[in-house]
């Protein structure tokens, strides 16, 4: 009985990846993005004008063909498979259950990419939440010649510093998980406020396109990738 309770339970877990590739590969084609919500309080919600302007800019600059609305979908939610690219902010905590650790390392190990973007204040958190997603991986700083910073727009010098707080240099960090890219990391940077609104933080034009140009490299890095 027990060889063919674990054979079920490998025969499922076969047929679950199998399934998350296909759905994966499936809304690859489909090109939509979705807002990433969490438990723990912090305000995934942040920056609502963001992810907007930056499909606006992706689909008028890298030939995309990103559907504009934007869905919201939590961690622990299949619907996660939908989405070949999700985003994720906020200033404050974070909790991962269970359930959003298995689902999120499921669709990361699947061909799904995560991209988050520290919008000061949860670096401590998400490197804790992280580690119960991938214990065996540490985020390592992108070298300034991965092709993510390569792509339509050059950033020879990574990424690009938006906002200031603690007077630090900006930092892309990634997880890597056999070789592949699955998480882009933003520390110190503040890429989504640089997508918002030009009134929301009145940065210069200048600035907010730099953000909006390293966001569509991530964009299209993760379309090829």
């Amino acid at each position: 009985m027990k060889f063919l309770y674990k054979f079920f339970i490998k025969s499922k877990s076969f047929l679950f990846s199998v399934i998350a590739v296909f759905f994966l590969s499936y809304s690859s084609n489909c090109q939509q993005i979705a807002i990433l919500k969490y438990n723990g309080g912090g305000d995934w919600y942040a920056n609502p004008t963001a992810l907007p302007n930056l499909i606006k800019f992706c689909n008028e600059t890298v030939h995309t063909s990103i559907k504009p609305n934007i869905e919201t979908v939590e961690t622990n939610n299949i619907d996660i498979f939908n989405y070949p690219i999700i985003f994720m902010t906020g200033h404050g905590n974070v909790i991962f259950n269970d359930d959003s650790v298995d689902n999120l390392r499921n669709y990361l190990i699947s061909g799904g990419f995560l991209h988050i973007s520290d919008n000061y204040g949860l670096d401590k958190f998400i490197r804790r939440e992280i580690k119960k997603v991938f214990p065996n991986i540490e985020f390592q700083e992108i070298p300034f010649n991965h092709p993510i910073f390569h792509q339509t727009f050059q950033f020879n010098e990574g990424v690009p510093k938006i906002h200031e707080h603690n007077n630090k240099r900006p930092q892309g960090f990634g997880l890597f998980y056999k070789g592949r890219l699955v998480c882009f990391y933003d520390y110190e940077a503040d890429l989504s406020d640089g997508w918002e609104d030009e009134e929301v933080h009145n940065d210069p034009r200048e600035l907010r396109e730099k953000a909006l140009k390293m966001g569509a490299n991530i964009i299209e890095y993760t379309f090829k990738n």
